[in-house]
């Protein structure tokens, strides 16, 4: 019998785990000795924070991320082929969404590996919950294109998307740009186009604000070097 894949959410920034991570998948994370991890670092923190009773060099970790060769993938299965159950966890959030992993999923599907998606926080979903947005039809773009003449194009066309359509438009940047994508959404959206700045998301320091384009033309806030969603809609 083949093992099963289990994806676990972690966590979006330094919380309290019991605040944000179901006890089931705690109790799951405690009884995994293999794991498949996008930042070896930030999962042996995890694992710290639920407590896993083993001492970590026990435990046998892999690091799938941008960087594994995709002739590298199959081989991390392995362990799954052979009976043995194991976690896949991303550096944030959920593992597979905006992050490293679902090439790995796809084999699991096609080799008949079961796989267990847990519950946990997205920082997509969340701050689409509290934007105001149309839940109903959405799009999630990534990161936008680093030319401003291409950013420009991107960003109207995500407006029109916007009021043609009322589809509200996600998207992130790397945290050192974020103010400076925030100035640059302003000044090239219509002055009435809302818009959402999402930070630091389940954490003491967690900000949601929706405002007019015209508004946050004004001031923008000190969102450099923070975990943001950005979206616009109506």
């Amino acid at each position: 019998m083949k093992g099963t894949l289990f994806l676990i959410p972690t966590l979006l920034g330094d919380s309290p785990i019991e605040n944000v991570i179901p006890t089931y998948n705690i109790e799951i994370v405690r009884n995994l000795n293999i794991f498949i991890v996008e930042e070896l670092k930030s999962a042996r923190h995890f694992l710290k924070k639920a407590g896993y009773p083993r001492p970590f060099d026990s435990a046998e970790f892999s690091v799938l991320n941008e960087h594994t060769p995709s002739t590298e993938i199959s081989e991390l299965l392995n362990p799954l082929r052979n009976g043995l159950s194991v976690g896949l966890l991303s550096e944030a959030g959920l593992p597979c969404v905006a992050d490293p992993g679902a090439s790995l999923v796809s084999i699991c599907h096609l080799e008949k590996i079961k796989v267990i998606p847990l519950s946990g926080p997205s920082s997509l979903f969340l701050a689409l919950m509290a934007s105001g947005f149309n839940g109903q039809q959405f799009v999630f773009h990534g990161y936008l294109p680093i030319e401003p003449k291409d950013k420009i194009r991107k960003i109207k066309d995500m407006e029109t998307s916007v009021l043609k359509n009322k589809q509200t438009q996600i998207f992130i940047e790397a945290p050192y740009r974020n103010k400076k994508l925030l100035q640059f959404l302003a000044e090239t959206c219509r002055p009435d186009t809302l818009i959402c700045v999402a930070s630091m998301i389940t954490t003491t320091e967690e900000s949601i604000t929706t405002l007019p384009a015209f508004v946050w033309r004004k001031k923008i806030p000190e969102i450099d070097k923070k975990p943001v969603v950005f979206l616009i809609g109506i």
